[in-house]
Order: structure tokens, then sequence, then C-alpha cells
């Protein structure tokens, strides 16, 4: 029989080198479903719950692999489940490509079942590429423009098939004028800076006697390279939510998180700096930067539309940030001077106490910051940790000491509630020997995270280290919002929208054949940590959390102060805990300072 149009696309994808698809099947890509369903030696096929999720599984396989990230959703519904996860990876520059189905040719535009104007759907999210098959000879070009420019672009791309070109026989396009022939491979080029640009970089690095340096998610994969030139600069590293494996944090140099959810070193650091740079990093909150004027700023980005967005840079420079590095190093002159060094070390190590005696605080029943805390002195090697968001996203930037060799990470651009899960079980498909964390609030839990411990179930048992850990911090709240509304706004907290059910989580684990364990007392998290990190299969480690405890940022300004007293002052409904949390946490400050 002659090979169809669903089977030449896989056949094309895998010469690509895909081997994971994440989706969830439906009638609109029946013939897509068959034609895989006849390949299953050359695929892995991972069935989500949802169509979300595949898509934020298909982010997450590209974030911690590097590969092309593959989704697939029939029409209509399934298409628009995907945007959310889609999202996810564009926001974050991620290579993604959704295979979605659509309608009969000759149905479309007559208000079909199921048919939505998809490109019109897609444009924005895979507005580089969403192409719409509409005779058999097309696809191949397709096929190979999608992946190219998602691979090479770093973008979300989209293939749309209608569901009888699915089943016709393939054609090659014919040898006449209006035909394409395309070609499978993709090699990424080594992008540097010219050597002009470069001494230019490297005169201001070198005048620099406070060099701050904000790593992102473009530093992944150049640990030396970064470290080597930090070292050369006597710098002190902040690190932005989705570069936190970029450097380990045992360097006490390496400041943490920066932001919101950052810390007071890498906030002090950035006032105090005279030179600032920027590393593979699109940080959006440029009021934790150093203050426009106060220093002088290099950034390394491959992509020229994050140059010089966030801080008005004296050099900014296109190009891969370890092979800039690499070129850079030999201009780079050694600083002498180790006070700077000394100064930021100092600031860190105040910071850690002040962590250690944060976490210490009594509260009810237990401090979110311990089950951190807990958590982190006891990772294993090569563990990937991934946070969803929300106030674990908090205590996952501030608490949590990686090391060498360990990856994490989360929904960053977006922020997207209910990430945690399926990044976690994407990164366990693509590293099945390496122990996997995830810590999900109970808000993100509720949404959908629930739902994706089924596909742990459904799976589990093919995964050669069976260490996979989903914490819940039940709290019984949004808390993160709540928090939002009382320091930004100056409201009390709203039980009507902030109020969640209790849900007893690990109870469903062990309901639906996994490990559940229950932690109401704070003194039991660290053999509960030790419990789930020993099991011989998958674990939802539920802990009673209190949603009182404050996630302090790294400063308070007046106006936050002013609106934390004017929500006191309309009578928030937790107002007695959430003062005394709040103190408690400040005297914390003063007690881990001395």
């Amino acid at each position: 029989m002659a090979q169809s149009v669903s089977q030449y696309i896989w056949q094309r994808l895998h010469e690509w080198g895909v081997r994971r698809i994440f989706g969830y099947p439906g009638d609109g890509i029946n013939g897509l479903v068959g034609a895989l369903d006849q390949m299953q030696d050359q695929f892995e096929f991972v069935q989500a719950r949802h169509e979300e999720m595949a898509a934020f599984m298909a982010s997450a396989h590209a974030k911690f692999t590097g590969e092309l990230g593959v989704c697939l959703a029939t029409s209509g519904p399934g298409a628009a489940h995907l945007v959310t996860g889609l999202y996810d990876a564009r926001m974050d520059h991620m290579p993604v490509l959704a295979i979605v189905g659509q309608q009969a040719r000759t149905a479309v535009g007559s208000h079909y079942q199921q048919e939505l104007d998809l490109q019109s759907l897609l444009k924005d999210v895979a507005g580089e590429f969403a192409g719409y098959a509409a005779t058999a000879s097309q696809v191949r070009h397709l096929v190979d423009r999608a992946v190219r420019i998602a691979i090479g672009r770093r973008r979300v791309t989209a293939l749309i098939v209608p569901n009888d070109l699915q089943e016709e026989a393939m054609e090659n396009p014919a040898r006449a004028h209006g035909s394409v022939f395309s070609g499978v491979g993709y090699t990424r080029p080594r992008v540097v800076a010219e050597p002009a640009d470069l001494k230019r970089a490297a005169d201001v690095l070198n005048a620099g006697k406070k060099v701050a340096i904000l790593v992102g998610a473009g530093a992944i994969g150049a640990e030396d390279a970064v470290i080597s030139l930090a070292d050369k600069l006597g710098a002190g590293a902040a690190k932005a939510l989705l570069g936190k494996q970029a450097l380990p944090d045992d360097l006490d140099w390496v400041t943490g998180s920066i932001g919101l959810l950052g810390t007071e070193p890498s906030d002090k650091m950035m006032k105090a700096c005279d030179t600032f740079l920027m590393l593979g990093s699109g940080f959006p909150y440029s009021e934790f930067l150093p203050e426009e004027g106060q220093a002088r700023g290099v950034q390394i980005d491959i992509d020229p539309g994050m140059l010089s967005i966030r801080y008005p840079m004296e050099v900014p420079l296109e190009g891969d940030v370890g092979a800039t590095i690499e070129a850079l190093l030999p201009l780079i002159e050694p600083k002498t001077d180790s006070a700077w060094r000394k100064k930021i070390a100092g600031w860190k190590a105040e910071w850690m106490d002040t962590l250690r005696a944060r976490a210490k605080v009594k509260a009810n029943p237990v401090n979110p910051q311990r089950i951190f805390t807990e958590l982190s002195s006891r990772l294993p090697e090569r563990a990937i940790i991934t946070s969803d968001s929300g106030s674990a996203a908090n205590w996952y930037a501030r608490d949590l000491m990686i090391r060498r060799d360990m990856m994490c990470s989360l929904s960053g651009g977006l922020a997207s509630m209910g990430a945690g899960t399926p990044y976690a079980i994407a990164a366990k498909f693509a590293f099945p020997d390496r122990p996997v964390i995830a810590c999900v609030g109970d808000g993100a839990m509720q949404m959908n995270n629930m739902a994706e411990l089924i596909t742990v179930a459904k799976y589990w048992e093919r995964w050669n280290n069976p260490t996979f850990i989903v914490c819940v911090l039940n709290n019984e709240d949004l808390n993160q919002v709540t928090w939002e509304q009382r320091v930004m706004e100056g409201n009390p907290k709203s039980e009507m929208t902030q109020k969640l059910p209790d849900v007893p989580y690990h109870r469903f684990a062990q309901m639906i054949g996994l490990d559940g364990i229950f932690v109401d007392d704070p003194e039991r998290l660290g053999s509960a940590w030790d419990s789930a990190l020993a099991a011989r299969k998958p674990v939802v480690l539920e802990v009673k959390s209190d949603p009182e405890v404050p996630p302090l940022p790294p400063h308070i300004t007046l106006k936050q102060a002013k609106s934390f007293m004017f929500a006191v002052a309309k009578g928030d409904p937790a107002e007695g805990s959430m003062i005394k949390g709040s103190l408690k946490q400040m005297a914390a400050d003063l007690i881990g300072s001395k």
C-alpha cells in the first residue's frame, strides 16, 4: 500500500530526530494516531490527561533536553486546549511543534462541528510558522519548515492537518513551477560578536571595580565559562528564576535569585555595583536591577530583541553566552582587589543565617520554608526539581540550594499555574534514571495537577529510577494572590475568591496505586522526605502548611508597608495570624543577621 500522509509526517519527524510525542487522541487526528500506533518501535507516545498538560510537557522536554518538544491534539477543543502550554514555550523561547487536526477540507468555512479557525487561533503563539496542509505534496516542506524554524529560532510552530488529508496517499512534489523541494537537517551556528565589540565590552568590564552578573536560562550549559569570567572579574552573580541551575549555590559569590522572589544579597549587590553584566536573561522587573546611570552595562543574548530592554546597556552583544564568554576571556584583566567579593560573601553568609532562622519559626502547623530547607540538604545527586507558580515558587527560589549537575525549571515568562507536575513528568521521561521532585501548591493541584498523577500511575513502572515526588503545600488558600492583594493592593484576603477546599492529596495518590505521605508536624518533615526519597514508587508528600507565613520581598517598600496596614485596617479575616506571622519572620531576620 502507498504511504499515507500521516505515515509520512511521522517518518519525516523521525528523520528530524523526534522520538517522543506528548498528546491526547481525538477523531480529528485519527489518521495521525493510527499511523503513530504503527510506528511504536520508533516513537514513545505520552498520553496526558489534558492537551494543555501535553503542551506543558513538550515545553519542559525542550527545556530539559534542548531538543524539539512535540505535542499532538485533535481539532477544535483539543487544539484550543494546547494554547496555554504553547504560550509557556513561546514566552521562555523554547522550540515546540504543535500538530493539530482540522475538519475535512470540504467542510472548512461551513461552521462545521469542532471547526475553529486554527490559523487565526495559533497566529500569535505560533506566529513564526503555522502551516495548513491543503494537499499531500505540500506536507514535506511544511514539516521541514515547521521543525527548522522551531529549533533554529527557538520558537513555537504549528502544523494543521485536515482529517481527510491524513488518510490520503502521500505524494512528492511535482517537478514543476510552484513546487517546493525541502530537506532535513539543521546545524546551530556559533554566534559571537565582532572583535571590536568584544573589545568594547572588555573595556567596560575591566574598568569596573564592583561587577554584578545576572545569569539567566541562556547561560545553562555555559557554567564553567561563566565561573571563569566571574573569577577573573572578581564579580558576584545573581540568578533569574529560569537560570537557577546555571550556577551552583555553594559558591560564596553566587547570591541566589533576584526580584520579588529573590534574596537580600542579590538586592544589595545590584544596588551597590558599578558594572552590570547580563547573561542570557529576560528578567522582567527592572526595579530590581541597578538604577539607570548607576552602572555601566554589558549584555550577551542570542536574541537581539532581548538586548537592552531591561537596562540601557552600553555594550549589547548578540551571541551565544558560552561562545561569547570564551572569546571575551582573553581580553579580561584579572582583578587583584578581593574586597567586593568579600563583601558579597558576607552578605550571603548573613542571608543563609536568615533563611535558617526564618525556616525555624513556629507556624500553624508547618512553616512552608522548612519544607524546602529540609529538602535542600537531602537533594540527591543529579536531581531534577520543578516548581509550580504561586507561593511554592518563593521557597523554591530562595530555600533550595542547587548543586552541580542538578536541573530545575518552572513556567517563567508566562508564570502559569499548573505546570509543576507535567514539567516533572516530562523530565522523568527524558531522564528516567534521575530523581525528580515537583513542588506544587494546592491551587495548582486542584486546577489540573491531580489528574496528571494518573499519568504518573500509568507510566511510572517504565522508569529505571522510581524516585518521583510531588510535594503538595496544602494551605487551603490561593496564597500568592492573597499576599499580593494585601501587599500590593492594600486589600484584605477575600474568602470568596481565595479559600480552597481541603483535599486529601496523599490519599488520592494511594487510591491510584502511588504512595502517599501526610505531614502536619514540622518535626516529622525530615523523616518524611527521607521516606519519600527512599520509596520504590512515586510519592505524593502532602504537607499542611501555614498560609500566614509571608513571602517577604528582599526589601519592603513604603508603598508595600502602607498597603499591608490598609489590609489590616480593612479587616483581614486572618488578621491576627497574618500580623503574628509577619512579625515572627521579621524577628527571624534580626536573629539571622546576628
